[in-house]
């Protein structure tokens, strides 16, 4: 039960930041979706437009935690703990 709540949180944490890059490039791009990942990816800001997605995780995460669900709220937090990973990696390669 408790691993169901934490991937529940988990999945809401990975979809929330995908809407966040979706979000922030659909607002402040001049270019479409594909370009702009294409161009992120050549000019090496591709880890900032994801850490700007990220930060779309505090709304679950703080609803989680108001609402006492705090499993869902810990899968929230590893998946914005993935993305820090993810970041990483990118800038190490």
């Amino acid at each position: 039960m408790i691993k169901k709540h934490v991937f529940t949180g988990f999945l809401i944490g990975v979809i929330s930041t995908a809407l966040g890059i979706f979000l922030w490039i659909l607002f402040f791009s001049k270019l479409d979706i594909e370009s702009t990942l294409k161009d992120a990816l050549e000019n090496d800001y591709l880890g900032k437009i994801i850490a700007l997605g990220a930060a779309l995780n505090f709304l679950p995460f703080f609803i989680f935690i108001k609402q006492n669900q705090v499993y869902k709220a810990r899968g929230v937090l590893l998946a914005t703990v993935l993305v820090a990973v993810v970041i990483a990696i990118t800038k190490l390669v």
